[in-house]
């Protein structure tokens, strides 16, 4: 009570402004305002300031940057970093100081995009690490916010191994550095991988240091190709061929691994600076070779299958990595070699003989046509001389037809064994390729593996009866049917020709016979071993006048002789090979006919010079 005595009213304490709800007076209010604004920030809309976070939450966070209140600003804004708490200072951008509903309107994206562009050179000129935030994946690569500008993040910088997923990187914040600024398009390319591969140098270096030929190491795969295998040794990269991964053969390397698969792998071989190495997988492994059972040997038979085919043969896989190759030429006993293709293809299982099995060299010749007998080995029985079969037309040469009686047994037909009456000047003439042909076994040749054959022989040789029709001196009807340089051909009876020489050729009248022409001619020559007869039409004529000079006895003979042989040849000319045997009877009894004027004509010679001596 003591105290409140000694308190005094305010002299110009105002009542009236008191009631209306006016406290301070002018001056003082002027005053409060002053204190007021001095301890707020003096700032402009557009400006870009520093402040502090006060508080966060999924969705917003409360930035206080001295000014009458506090302004919120999206969490998506600070994507880039999601460590962000209350303390930390960021810069904002003031789009707005008091909204309608009287708030401050800050942005930390505009505020970052403001600066941005010099905030990116001078994080390349400084080789700095940054954040940003994978918003998208793109053509060949990523999109990153850094600073608030779209930057490039290619493929092949998001990862020192090969990335197969993008996806899995979007929506993460990851940390970069700037390796290329195109400063006229405002582009912007950054690279994660740059970051960890100074690491990886550093180990990659260690494990280089320690590399040696043979050994084993654990690896992962980090890439495949049609020709080999990458494997990722922990920062350095080695390649694993496609002949190395399998003792067996493989067509595809992911026959055997997988991508991110963990496998112990040796070194084979690396260069000086061992920046290539050379990794077997195979090599871990016994080679199936030292493995094969020492019982096998040649002439055993084996089960595998077909894994190359080429014309020449196929290689037959028995075991793992154990390979046979089985010839064309051992394929069939035939000797026409066709191509491997015609009797099997890849994937085929087929039993075959060992033919030759060399351990040291890892190599095997097998077959499949020794699993059937061999024709040739009773070929005396199969096909004696002599016997009658029925042939294929498999290829012509100039001087005969190769034919096959079954598979594997060839012959030879000569072009002389074709036929008795016809000259044949190429086989083709006389059959063609394919066709059948009835012949006969004429000599064996075991040891060549060819047997002399003939196809005329099918038939009786004419030229036995001709021997008889054309003796040396008859005279017969011919066409000349070819005219040659030394000579002419001349068709006559029965399907056989003959030949004249140019001066044998020259008529009565003296003119020269032309082809086609139809005249006598008389056989000064016959030769059955060569199958030749010469004719003459000049003799014919020749002889008469020679006869001429002669007594009327042997010009009768001669002319009763000539008209007897005469009478012969028309009825030659209308007998067919059919009748020989009647014309070879009738030829026999004109020569006994014949004989007993002879005979005469010897006795009166005899007597003639018997009485000349007395």
């Amino acid at each position: 009570m003591e105290n409140l005595k000694n308190i005094s009213p305010v002299e110009d304490f105002n009542w009236d402004s008191y009631e209306k709800g006016e406290t301070f007076s002018e001056t003082s209010k002027e005053e409060l305002v002053k204190t007021y604004d001095d301890t707020l920030n003096t700032m402009k809309d557009k400006d870009v300031v520093m402040g502090t976070v006060t508080a966060l939450n999924k969705r917003e966070v409360v930035v206080n940057i001295g000014f009458k209140s506090d302004g919120v600003v999206p969490m998506s804004e600070f994507r880039y970093n999601p460590e962000l708490k209350i303390g930390d200072e960021v810069e904002v951008f003031i789009e707005n100081q008091e909204d309608k509903k009287g708030q401050l309107i800050l942005s930390h994206k505009k505020a970052r995009a403001s600066r941005s562009w010099d905030r990116v050179n001078e994080a390349l000129e400084k080789d700095e690490i940054i954040k940003g935030f994978v918003k998208c994946r793109t053509k060949g690569g990523m999109i990153v916010d850094i600073f608030g500008i779209e930057a490039f993040l290619p493929g092949s910088q998001i990862d020192v191994k090969p990335i197969r997923d993008y996806d899995v990187f979007v929506g993460k914040t990851m940390e970069f550095k700037i390796v290329k600024i195109n400063q006229d398009f405002k582009n912007v390319v950054v690279s994660h991988k740059a970051l960890i591969e100074a690491e990886l140098e550093q180990q990659k270096k260690e494990i280089i240091s320690k590399l040696e030929k043979g050994q084993v190491l654990e690896g992962t795969v980090k890439n495949i190709t049609s020709y080999g295998v990458f494997i990722d040794l922990g920062g350095v990269d080695g390649l694993i061929h496609i002949t190395d991964l399998s003792w067996g053969r493989v067509s595809h390397p992911e026959e055997i691994v997988q991508l991110d698969e963990k496998v112990n792998v040796v070194i084979l071989d690396f260069d000086d600076d061992k920046k290539r190495i050379a990794l077997g997988l195979k090599q871990l492994t016994p080679h199936p070779w030292d493995a094969l059972s020492a019982d096998l040997k040649v002439g055993d038979k084996v089960q595998g299958k077909v894994v190359v085919m080429a014309d020449y043969g196929a290689f037959i896989e028995i075991a793992p990595g154990v390979e046979g190759l089985i010839h064309v030429s051992e394929m069939s006993w035939t000797q026409h070699l066709r191509s491997a293709q015609d009797f099997m293809k890849v994937g085929d299982d087929v039993e075959a003989v060992i033919l030759t099995l060399d351990r040291e060299e890892r190599k095997m010749s097998l077959g499949i046509k020794q699993l059937k007998p061999d024709p040739w080995e009773n070929i005396e029985e199969k096909f004696p001389v002599g016997s009658k079969h029925t042939a294929k037309v498999r290829n012509f040469t100039n001087f005969g037809v190769f034919v096959e009686i079954e598979e594997g047994v060839d012959g030879l037909i000569h072009i002389s064994d074709l036929s008795w009456t016809k000259k044949i000047k190429h086989p083709s003439e006389f059959t063609q390729i394919g066709a059948e042909i009835d012949v006969q076994v004429l000599e064996i040749d075991k040891e060549n593996r060819r047997l002399s054959l003939g196809h005329k022989q099918l038939e009786e040789n004419p030229w036995d009866v001709f021997e008889t029709l054309f003796t040396v001196g008859s005279i017969h009807d011919g066409v000349i049917i070819e005219m040659l340089d030394k000579g002419a051909v001349i068709s006559l009876p029965y399907g056989v020709e003959g030949f004249a020489t140019p001066k044998h050729l020259v008529k009565e009248d003296g003119a020269s016979a032309v082809i086609d022409e139809k005249l006598q001619f008389k056989v000064i020559e016959f030769n059955k071993e060569a199958k030749r007869i010469i004719l003459s039409h000049s003799r014919i004529f020749e002889d008469e006048q020679k006869a001429k000079g002669k007594d009327g006895g042997e010009k009768k003979a001669k002319s009763s002789k000539k008209e007897t042989v005469e009478s012969l040849t028309p009825a030659v000319e209308k007998t067919t090979l059919g009748d020989i045997e009647e014309l070879a009877a009738l030829k026999e009894n004109l020569l006994k006919k014949e004989e007993s004027p002879k005979k005469e004509e010897a006795k009166k010679a005899d007597a003639e010079e018997a009485k000349t001596e007395e």
